[in-house]
């Protein structure tokens, strides 16, 4: 089904099917499944099932499910799964604003619509690209390890900053954070690559936060307490705003 088209008139394929695991869980997986193993071998089987368990944990964590990505010019896509703890007002993050002496163009410095999506460990945690365009800037910062759903760890928090640019200008930044178990960032993008929206851009390992940042004119699509998914869920349109109100039931 990858790459395939699929409209809402029923056009295409789809089909339930087992996800993926990214290549850089397997290792783990294959570590841990190697420790079960010899636990049995060594006849501890109050261990060895426990662990195995734990196998299966670790590869579904790094599951890799495809996603149908909604195309339109002006759509805005989630980079992650998980819920939305966070809708508020912030300036846009220093590393996204500065010259970076590189020459490309960095986000205005006016106050943003900041989007928080705080995945737990039983998310997809595979992030996407939110809009079609050239990466200009993946900027890593060091720093702590505090809980990802606290409003501080979008400053204190290791985090790592991506801007990405459409062939019209428009630039959109976004920034993964590790979290209180989340402990490295993995980066599968650099500077001048050119992305689709939804294409994946990293992943952050065992529980963490994206948060992303509207431009001025746009406000979002979603609501506080929605859970959404990466590649799908359209966050808000571009230059669109309005009041959307909603209901926990």
């Amino acid at each position: 089904m990858s790459g395939e088209i699929t409209d809402n008139r029923g056009r295409g394929n789809a089909a339930w099917q087992w996800p993926s695991i990214h290549p850089e869980g397997r290792k783990f997986g294959l570590i841990v499944a190697a420790l079960a193993a010899l636990l049995a071998f060594l006849a501890w089987e109050t261990l060895a099932w426990p662990v195995g368990f734990l196998t299966l944990g670790v590869l579904a964590f790094f599951r890799d499910p495809l996603r149908v990505t909604p195309q339109g010019d002006g759509y805005l896509v989630a980079p992650a799964d998980g819920l939305i703890t966070l809708i508020r007002k912030v300036d846009p993050p220093r590393e996204l604003v500065l010259d970076d002496g590189t020459g490309t163009v960095g986000l205005p410095s006016a106050q943003v619509t900041r989007i928080s999506i705080f995945m737990s460990v039983f998310d997809v945690h595979i992030n996407r690209a939110p809009i079609g365009g050239t990466v200009r800037r993946v900027v890593y910062i060091p720093g702590k390890f505090m809980n990802a759903d606290l409003d501080k760890a979008s400053e204190d928090n290791e985090r790592q900053h991506i801007l990405i640019e459409r062939s019209d200008g428009m630039r959109i930044g976004f920034t993964q954070i590790a979290g209180l178990v989340a402990r490295r960032i993995v980066p599968f993008v650099k500077p001048g690559d050119i992305l689709a929206a939804g294409q994946r851009v990293g992943l952050i390992r065992f529980g963490s936060r994206v948060d992303v940042y509207l431009p001025e004119g746009t406000e979002p699509r979603v609501l506080l307490g929605q859970r959404v998914v990466a590649g799908e869920t359209v966050l808000a349109e571009l230059g669109q705003q309005g009041l959307i109100e909603g209901v926990s039931q």
